[in-house]
């Protein structure tokens, strides 16, 4: 599992499929906890969460769209997204991004 921390943040994410079998996907978990700065994050690749636990905000830094997602929402991030991630607590999600494992 390759795993990246985001600094000046409280932001965990890691792969648990890295391209199985040879598929252009790789899935993991993403995990966030309150801290006093945001977590800008711009995707290479499209991707899919889908939130297990707690409450995610998002702002689209391109469009200013926010959008609150809670537990059981799925959310897709277009590649070239600039998005900002922050929670009023904790976070954890499912992803899975059409990327090859190393651009994570």
């Amino acid at each position: 599992m390759s795993t990246e921390e985001f600094p000046g943040t409280e932001g965990f994410i890691g792969d648990v499929y890295e391209n199985p079998d040879g598929s252009p996907m790789c899935a993991g978990y993403f995990e966030l906890k309150s801290a006093d700065e945001p977590l800008i994050y711009t995707y290479e690749y499209d991707e899919m969460k889908v939130v297990l636990e707690g409450e995610f905000l998002l702002v689209d830094k391109d469009t200013g769209q926010k959008l609150v997602a809670g537990p059981k929402d799925a959310i897709f991030f277009p590649k070239g997204s600039v998005i900002e991630f922050s929670t009023p607590s904790y976070a954890l999600a499912f992803y899975v991004g059409y990327r090859d494992a190393s651009l994570l």
